[in-house]
């Protein structure tokens, strides 16, 4: 007779295989064929999701899986699409200019971290605060370079005559495309050996150093890192809406870039995807309502946000899979209260020392 003991319950994620094949599938085949029937709008509306998303997903690695505090990230996204800008309106090469657009920020992220990294607590804050605060009007003043407060714009993402194609179904597929590697390779990067090792520096720097692993280095590692994906959504930035100016690296953006990783989750590659659709489209929605009260309404989803799904949005099956157990849990009878208390009939036997008060 065979035990109930001999049945094992398949660990998570390998009970069936093909479901994940079937979301992939299903997910490939929408980017694909979404752009093609997917009123203009909304194609636009969908790229600048994918530009936001990397932006977040840069912000993420720098302070949702190295737990550094960064609020200077929009400043190298403003950087590289005014490297892009600057790029296509003197003819360069376009591949040459996306090179451009993600080393230039990854080289002034370096500079940056190799001083900043050494600091902690509000001294790195205070450092990143600097970078979008000196990068306006010092784009304001390089106007050969930037244009000054006018802006710069460059068009050179319209579709090529033999696609077929309008110009929002070919920026969308370019973002998709770029999206989707740049998700990959970071999802590969922390979920390997650097990511465990931006894990335990996160968690304890003495036990980094004790096992090996440098924070230091780390640390400038992942705020480089976090810098090029920054040019890299600068570069999609201009491909998008094909203009840019000061106030693209504003300092009010680089706050809504950090609620929009907070809320979309830290430390989450999803939550970087949803993080980049809440700063597309949550200021959208908020001005549909009322123009004048758009802070105050994203003030209010965000503190609704935080205060049901601390972890973010990222964090919401976890937390409907706990609260369902929780529930289950508490309707099912306990077994002390299912298991009647015994009474034995038998006399309980004297001790000894009423039997010594007998004698």
């Amino acid at each position: 007779m065979t035990s109930t003991t001999d049945f094992t319950i398949p660990a998570r994620g390998t009970a069936r295989p093909w479901v994940r094949w079937v979301i992939i599938a299903a997910i490939a085949v929408a980017l694909i064929v979404g752009p093609l029937i997917l009123p203009e709008f909304a194609n636009q509306t969908a790229a600048r999701i994918g530009v936001f998303a990397v932006a977040v997903l840069g912000l993420n690695v720098v302070m949702g899986y190295a737990g550094q505090v960064s609020l200077g990230q929009i400043f190298f996204v403003g950087l590289g699409a005014y490297v892009t800008a600057y790029g296509v309106t003197q003819d360069w090469n376009i591949i040459l200019v996306f090179a451009l657009a993600c080393i230039l920020p990854g080289v002034v992220g370096l500079i940056v971290a190799l001083a900043a990294s050494r600091l902690g607590g509000l001294a790195i804050a205070m450092v990143t605060i600097a970078l979008p605060i000196v990068g306006v009007p010092l784009a304001k003043r390089l106007s050969e370079f930037t244009g000054g407060s006018q802006g710069i714009s460059a068009r050179f993402s319209a579709a090529p005559e033999w696609t077929g194609l309008y110009n929002d179904q070919w920026q969308l597929y370019i973002v998709i495309l770029i999206t989707v590697i740049v998700f990959l390779l970071t999802r590969n990067l922390v979920h390997g050996k650097f990511g465990r090792a931006l894990a335990i520096v996160k968690s304890n720097e003495a036990v980094a150093a004790s096992m090996g692993i440098s924070p230091y280095w780390y640390k400038v590692l992942a705020f480089t890192i976090a810098s090029v994906i920054g040019g890299v959504a600068g570069f999609m930035y201009m491909v998008v809406v094909q203009y840019t100016s000061p106030e693209t690296m504003s300092f009010a953006h680089s706050i809504s870039l950090l609620a929009a990783m907070v809320i979309g989750g830290a430390g989450s590659i999803v939550g970087s995807l949803l993080g980049g659709a809440y700063y597309v489209l949550v200021p959208q929605w908020t001005n549909l309502i009322n123009p004048s009260m758009t802070a105050f309404f994203q003030g209010i989803i965000l503190l609704a946000i935080l205060f049901v799904l601390p972890g973010g949005l990222a964090s919401l099956p976890r937390t409907v899979r706990r609260l369902t157990r929780r529930a289950s849990g508490s309707g099912r009878p306990s077994e002390s209260a299912g298991t009647p208390p015994t009474r034995s009939d038998t006399p309980s036997q004297p001790t000894p020392e009423e039997k010594r008060h007998n004698t």
